[in-house]
């Protein structure tokens, strides 16, 4: 069984940081603190924290604050963060217009 699989074991009660207040992924503002909180909550996988924080979920998909989590999350559990499973990261999106993808025709009068 590997150690993310072991639900049962303790990390221990959560103990605040000072650096807690920092902004991890600027898109959702999802802070260092609420990440490690969500781990000592019981939420071991990158998939399993981006669903429950929304991290890596904004404009950037993930590209900004990607490998952040994953230390963060691999630090809390005392882990190397190769052991993580990356989450699924698509490539950063922006809303297009649909007269871009039209074929804009000249209309022509036939008179």
């Amino acid at each position: 069984m590997s150690s993310l699989e072991d639900r049962t074991r303790d990390l221990g009660p959560f103990v605040s940081a000072q650096d807690d207040d920092m902004i991890i992924c600027r898109c959702e503002e999802v802070t260092k603190g609420e990440i490690r909180k969500a781990v000592h909550e019981g939420l071991f996988t990158i998939n399993e924290i981006r669903r429950y924080l929304r991290t890596g979920m904004g404009l950037c998909q993930g590209q900004t604050c990607g490998k952040l989590v994953k230390g963060i999350v691999a630090r809390e559990l005392g882990i190397s963060p190769a052991e993580l499973e990356p989450a699924t990261s698509r490539a950063p999106m922006r809303p297009t217009e649909m007269r871009i993808f039209a074929k804009e025709e000249e209309v022509t009068d036939y008179e």
